[in-house]
């Protein structure tokens, strides 16, 4: 249901380039138009899922470029969820900002002075409250510091929408940074069991066909442990990944910490509860 009503709000927006989709999935709903009646290169926009963290590191090429880099590919069009911190009414835009976990953005969405009524039930931005959820469709714009100047607005009255939009996020993050899960597939499958048993022997038994040669002995020790313990799909607490590696629980979170910038595990049930990011 959540899906169906992105698709029928971003069908009032601009037309999108195609964002790669997982085979089978319903994820490839991103079509693609190229607008033949238009000065402009509607062609070349996208409308990607990101999270905040991805929208305060993207690269901007040049003053004048009308896109953004994110994962080494141009971006345009974006589309995040988050809760909302602040809201602040202008006399031309209403400024939202929004925090997903990842980070804090502003989003800006302008208003006809003359025609706004913040106070109809029935506008755009009554329907917004701070505390709540909300998802937002926009252009990633920079004057002074980045900001999204949105399209759309709602709130999220299905929690499973935030759930599935990280998950999408991460989909399409793993894609343009690590390539197209077939291809990643056939790798795996030419490399043999063989091969990628050899590749762990030369790193310890750590995991090294994961894990840069940068790696602490810390973090691959924590690797290593999460990776072999059987667990729930809550992973592992890192005081119990201190008892198993006779580590300090000091060098466990500092450890933990570093694959988590790697992009190893991620944190389930809290902050100190860790899980293998499997693709």
């Amino acid at each position: 249901m959540a899906r169906k009503v992105v698709l029928a709000e971003v069908a009032s927006c601009r037309e999108v380039k195609t964002v790669p989709a997982r085979r089978g999935s319903a994820s490839s709903t991103y079509a693609s138009h190229s607008p033949t009646n238009t000065s402009q290169q509607y062609g070349k926009d996208t409308l990607r899922p990101v999270t905040i963290k991805q929208l305060i590191d993207a690269e901007h090429p040049h003053a004048d470029a009308e896109h953004f880099l994110i994962d080494g590919s141009e971006t345009t069009q974006v589309t995040f969820v988050g809760q909302i911190r602040n809201i602040s009414y202008q006399a031309t835009n209403v400024t939202y900002k929004l925090d997903d976990g990842t980070g804090t953005f502003e989003v800006k969405v302008w208003v006809d002075s003359e025609q706004s009524n913040h106070d109809d039930p029935n506008s755009m931005h009554a329907k917004l409250s701070e505390n709540a959820y909300a998802r937002v469709w926009g252009k990633l714009k920079t004057f002074g510091k980045k900001h999204v100047v949105a399209h759309i607005v709602r709130p999220i009255t299905d929690y499973n929408e935030i759930n599935y939009h990280l998950l999408e996020a991460t989909y399409v993050h793993l894609f343009f940074s690590r390539g197209p899960l077939d291809q990643l597939q056939n790798k795996s499958g030419a490399n043999g069991a063989n091969g990628q048993q050899q590749g762990n022997d030369a790193d310890g038994g750590y995991g090294g066909n994961r894990l840069p040669a940068t790696a602490t002995s810390g973090a691959r020790k924590v690797y290593q442990c999460i990776s072999n313990t059987p667990q729930t799909n809550e992973g592992l607490h890192m005081q119990d990944i201190a008892m198993r590696t006779q580590m300090e629980v000091a060098d466990v979170l500092k450890a933990g910490d570093e694959l988590q910038g790697m992009g190893l595990i991620y944190t389930t049930v809290d902050d100190h509860t860790w899980a293998l990011l499997v693709l």
